[in-house]
């Protein structure tokens, strides 16, 4: 499978699936539908963990209504014939302006999760960010899908940090994010209603749960036990981490809340290829970032998880741009579900749009299929709304390009 590229008669590959993808995925008609597949699919702690944000949802629903605030200004009678979406950071050449963002144990929503998106956006030539909080082995995922990148919730102890960060470059990644806004645990009370916990406890009602989710059951938790034995967070340190019932989990999360602007001096000099802080929803964070070493920030309020009524990233987004430059990447994701969202993004100066949830609810309905379609339907939405913005390049959107209705 690939997705035409008008330019030229290019193509983009997609994930070979090895059989007919699903016919259910003939009624996935936008990233939205995944959700409503998923939440059939999932068992509900894993469906609401995977869902819901902090406290009373108030930043997750904002990350999606902020895009209201934004209408297009549309241009007519304009060769768009030569339309690509085409994008590049930090060398990488990539063939639309968006990315799979980081998410947390994704093999506990489709089998060998990580692995399946990592490779489904290294063939469809989009970026792909693993989280530090998975349970597949970063070694792995590298040696499949080379050009991922890595993101890590660094342990607040120096020797711990500098002993990953080791790791993470022996297994070939070029690209480190530190995602910055974790210092305590959020309070996350949707998991204790869905019946989610960390540690993941046994229980008559988890038992349940996954009995009348067979689908799941069968294909991705008996499937995972069967042939790799209880999942543990695998990249949390330098050595494999505990396994997901286990109790020392909260333990080996904390200790951020002393990690400061010195710290992410000393990880600059300890990584030697790209860093990223992810995490900023201030101009003045970005720029402590970048006079400390960072080669790029991720505008984000990780999609509504920690802090609720913290302000989306698209509100900070052209006034980070305006003052770090047009040179310096500054990226952004929370709450993008449209190629249309994607698009407000980068008329606003984003190098590059992470898209989390959705991929993660396309991983759990179809798996590589899923994915492949979820990449194809953003690609098609770009690719039909740059025609009608009478652009060929992201790089002809600017501000100008959208109007503040709200």
């Amino acid at each position: 499978m690939s997705i035409a590229d008008p330019a030229a008669g290019r193509r983009t590959r997609l994930p070979p699936a090895g059989k007919k993808p699903p016919r259910a995925l003939e009624k996935i008609l936008s990233l939205h539908d995944f959700e409503t597949a998923a939440r059939r699919i999932l068992p509900r702690p894993i469906f609401g963990y995977v869902s819901g944000a902090a406290e009373d949802n108030r930043t997750r629903d904002e990350n999606r209504t902020v895009f209201d605030e934004y209408g297009f200004v549309t241009r007519v009678l304009r060769d768009v014939s030569a339309r690509r979406q085409t994008a590049e950071v930090f060398g990488q050449p990539l063939s639309s302006p968006f990315g799979i963002a980081p998410m947390g144990i994704n093999a506990l929503s489709g089998y060998r999760g990580d692995l399946v998106l990592a490779c489904a956006a290294q063939e469809a030539g989009i970026a792909s960010i693993m989280s530090g909080s998975s349970l597949i082995r970063l070694e792995e995922v590298a040696q499949a899908a080379p050009a991922t990148w890595f993101q890590a919730y660094l342990p607040g102890d120096a020797e711990r940090r500098g002993a990953l960060i080791e790791r993470v470059a022996q297994a070939g990644y070029r690209t480190l994010v530190v995602t910055v806004d974790l210092p305590v645990w959020a309070n996350r009370e949707n998991n204790v209603r869905s019946g989610f916990s960390t540690p993941l406890r046994p229980s008559l009602r988890l038992a349940w749960d996954g009995l009348t989710r067979p689908r799941w059951l069968l294909g991705t938790f008996a499937r995972t036990l069967l042939r790799h034995g209880m999942p543990h967070f695998e990249n949390s340190y330098a050595t494999r981490g505990a396994p997901i019932v286990s109790s020392k989990i909260t333990r080996d999360f904390s200790a951020r809340d002393h990690l400061s602007w010195a710290d992410l001096g000393i990880i600059r000099r300890q990584w030697q290829g790209n860093l990223v802080v992810k995490g900023i929803l201030s101009v003045d964070d970005a720029l402590a970032a970048r006079a400390h070493g960072a080669d790029g920030v991720i505008l984000s309020n990780h999609g509504g998880r920690q802090l609720d009524g913290a302000i989306s990233p698209m509100r900070v987004l052209k006034a980070a741009v305006d003052t770090l430059g047009p040179d310096y990447p500054v990226m952004i994701d929370s709450g993008f579900r449209r190629g249309s969202d994607i698009l407000k993004a980068i008329a606003l100066g984003a190098r590059m749009v992470f898209v989390g949830r959705p991929f993660g609810y396309a991983l759990a309905v179809a798996g590589a299929h899923g994915v492949a379609h979820a990449i194809r339907l953003l690609h098609e939405e770009i690719d039909r709304n740059m025609a009608m913005l009478g652009a060929n390049a992201c790089s002809e959107l600017g501000p100008d390009t959208l109007l503040h209705i709200r």
